[in-house]
């Protein structure tokens, strides 16, 4: 197949494009990388800003990059949102795709209309990046988020193409919940895909050694994803356990940079709204590293996973998540068993060639 993988979060589309090309797919990936994390690509539509002539020259290159988005067998978007344009304008870059294209299937990876209607009015989770419980969070990203999706035109253009798309595909259980309720017939959980490490091995734990604890910084998501409750459980931590813990804390490092000093560590502390481990702690665990995070029964559940534990699961509170920490300080010995269960965790449900094959699938069933 002919395989158009358009926009990106977090490495998904590039790493699932190596899975699919082993495959014997043929696949172009375009997207801004991210941005500042700059992931492969094989086409950049890099917007550097919104002023006028930025804004010209954008738009030039994605008017020249058009005819090249032509042919493919499957176009697959990373999001309603999936260019940097007004979502006026992407209706038009849609229905483009839509006519000089076999199939489109919308990724449900983020942020969008269905995935704040499941969490704010259809109270589909305990808590969320929205809410918690039946409260609506005060915090100013999430705000923003909303007011940007429930009721306005992107909201609509979220709307227009989970209807008129030919697939869904959603890779965390959070998504697959809200997409599963509106489009039970045309939404398609398929975990995410990472490339497993070979020969995995931590060194060996020496007596008295303390914890190493890496926290990521996303300064404008700090306290959106909960990383604020992180920071202070941490501050708490390393004054409580002076020498039996360390703390790395780095913010908005292009990814190799980002990667090289999460792999020195024990344990990522990721997400603390979400039900599910994400790219940035699933890619950690692939290195035998321990996440503290969101591992709720409902992630286990979808995945059919009845025997391993590796996620340290917390609720969106800083006492919740010092105690879980604390214990991981107070008894190490939990350590190695944890992380072996978090590489075998990867291979068992994000090896990127069973992920790969799993889009194969899909495309291959909507393809006729």
């Amino acid at each position: 197949m002919k395989i158009l993988l358009l926009g990106e979060y977090s490495n998904l589309h590039a790493t699932l494009a190596e899975g699919l090309r082993q495959l014997g797919h043929e696949v172009l990936v375009v997207s801004d990388g991210t941005t500042i994390y700059n992931y492969k690509r094989d086409i950049s539509l890099y917007r550097k800003g919104t002023d006028t002539l930025q804004t010209i020259s954008y738009i030039a290159k994605l008017l020249f990059t058009l005819p090249r988005l032509r042919g493919f067998d499957v176009v697959q978007l990373i999001n309603p949102d999936f260019l940097a344009l007004k979502a006026s304008r992407q209706y038009g870059i849609y229905n483009f795709l839509r006519r000089h294209n076999k199939k489109v299937v919308l990724g449900a990876f983020g942020t969008d209309w269905q995935w704040i209607q499941g969490s704010l009015h259809q109270q589909l989770f305990r808590y969320s990046d929205f809410s918690i419980g039946t409260q609506l969070r005060q915090e100013p990203y999430a705000q923003k988020a909303i007011s940007e999706w429930d009721g306005t035109e992107k909201g609509e253009l979220s709307q227009y193409i989970a209807n008129d798309c030919d697939a869904i595909v959603s890779c965390l259980y959070e998504y697959h919940a809200a997409y599963q309720q509106a489009y039970p017939d045309k939404e398609h959980f398929i975990p995410l895909p990472i490339k497993p490490k070979t020969n995995v091995s931590r060194p060996a734990r020496k007596e008295g050694q303390p914890v190493r604890f890496f926290l990521g910084i996303k300064r404008n998501l700090m306290s959106y994803k909960g990383t604020d409750l992180f920071y202070q459980a941490l501050k708490r931590l390393k004054e409580q356990y002076p020498t039996q813990c360390e703390i790395t804390i780095v913010e908005d490092l292009p990814f190799d940079i980002y990667e090289k000093k999460m792999n020195d560590s024990d344990v990522i502390l990721d997400q603390a709204y979400s039900y599910t481990p994400a790219m940035n702690a699933l890619e950690a665990m692939s290195k035998g590293l321990i996440c503290v995070g969101g591992g709720e029964p409902e992630n286990y559940e979808i995945l059919n996973e009845h025997e391993l534990r590796p996620i340290i699961n917390v609720l969106p509170n800083e006492d919740d998540i010092y105690r879980a920490l604390e214990e991981l300080v107070l008894h190490p010995e939990r350590i190695p068993e944890l992380q072996q269960q978090s590489v075998e965790y990867i291979k068992r449900h994000h090896d990127y060639m069973k992920v790969a094959k799993q889009y194969e699938q899909l495309y291959q069933s909507i393809k006729a």
